[in-house]
């Protein structure tokens, strides 16, 4: 199922009934304050994605997995796409709450409109879970459901020394395009690829900037930094959309594939992209990993448990340690460039969209039907 960019995804369920077989939570010191564990019970989730451009994953991958497991939970879930506005997604939570849900997820814009919605949250006793990005300096997060971001940047700078376009370089001149200020991710992956290749013997860094997860905004800067730095051999990029900008900047100069380009999400452009030879990698987060483990806490949540998270996130803000589940994340090179699409994380329709493309999909492993 596919969400138009511009409505909401509803999924609803007639039962308040949680399957069987859910496991029994403790309320150890892992667990949360914050309302969790003194909901009402009932079986309404909201559910706030944060836009559409930033990533495909907000419009197909998160949601559908999603309402998916909310069918799976028999749970009553408004999903919303706020499109880039904070004001949009503050009146989104505001319709949620009316309508009683008794858990919010949220995918904040920024930690100033995320924390408005949560301590909205907390006034009506529902119980917020942030989702994918914490809502630095919030004190009402019960949880944070996301992946190990820092080892998502250590795995995107490790991935990018491994690049064939440096392999046998004694000096590497790269740049950084970072994802957005706001976001808490951002600075996460940052810390993580930048602990990376500062330690390489001979690389430099020419240049590091935001693209602010914007196409636009990732072609201009990268413009800039090749038109001051001509012998750039690598680019740290953030994300695959990102990524995608640069490769067309390097295309548009001869130098597509002769420099490594990083990415993360798997997105259908990202894979096309690795299978060309013009991107060295991305990085998979399986939105089972997340989306699932998300509705679940939400059902345990919604039945009156208290959760015990297996591990906690320090909020740069506050120093609180907000109780966490943090999955892995999985490199995607060109020797395993299929398995996003046999995980169904992305299909091979949109991978394989062109005769050309078909053929690349095939050569790689990617069975188009």
């Amino acid at each position: 199922m596919r969400i138009s960019p511009r409505s909401a995804l509803t999924t609803t369920a007639a039962a308040v009934l949680l399957v069987a077989g859910l496991a029994a939570c403790g309320s150890g010191s892992n667990g949360s304050s914050n309302n969790a564990g003194s909901a009402p019970t009932n079986n309404k989730v909201g559910i706030l994605l944060p836009d559409t451009a930033s990533s495909p994953r907000w419009v197909s991958a998160d949601p559908n997995e999603m309402a998916k497991e909310c069918t799976v939970y028999k749970l009553d879930c408004k999903i919303y796409n706020a499109n880039g506005s904070a004001t949009t997604m503050q009146a989104q939570a505001q319709a949620l709450i009316n309508a009683g849900v008794g858990v919010l997820l949220v995918t904040d814009l920024d930690p100033d409109s995320g924390k408005a919605i949560e301590d909205l949250a907390a006034q009506h006793h529902v119980v917020s879970i942030d989702y994918d990005r914490l809502t630095s300096g919030s004190s009402n997060n019960a949880y944070y459901v996301s992946f190990d971001n820092t080892k998502v940047g250590v795995d995107q700078g490790t991935a990018l020394t491994q690049c064939p376009q440096v392999q046998g370089k004694s000096a590497v001149n790269y740049v950084d395009i970072d994802g957005a200020p706001t976001d808490n991710n951002a600075t996460l992956f940052a810390n993580g690829y930048d602990s990376v290749l500062s330690k390489q013997p001979g690389w430099k860094q020419l240049a590091k900037q935001t693209g602010n997860w914007d196409p636009q905004t990732a072609q201009t800067v990268f413009t800039t930094m090749l038109g001051q730095h001509k012998d750039i051999n690598a680019v740290m990029v953030a994300n695959d959309t990102m990524a995608q900008s640069v490769i067309n900047v390097l295309q548009s100069q001869g130098l597509a594939g002769k420099v490594a380009v990083s990415g993360q999400d798997a997105t259908a452009g990202g894979l096309d992209n690795i299978m060309a030879g013009t991107q060295c990698f991305t990085i998979y987060k399986p939105v089972a990993g997340e989306a699932d483990v998300a509705i679940k806490l939400a059902s345990q949540i919604l039945a009156g448990q208290k959760p015990k998270a297996p591990a906690t996130t320090k909020d740069p803000k506050t120093g609180r340690d907000v109780p966490s589940y943090l999955a892995d994340p999985t490199v995607i090179t060109k020797a395993n460039v299929a398995l996003p699409v046999t995980d169904g994380y992305v299909t091979a329709g949109a991978v394989c969209s062109t005769p050309a493309l078909v053929t690349l999909c095939k050569a790689n492993g990617i069975n188009t039907g």
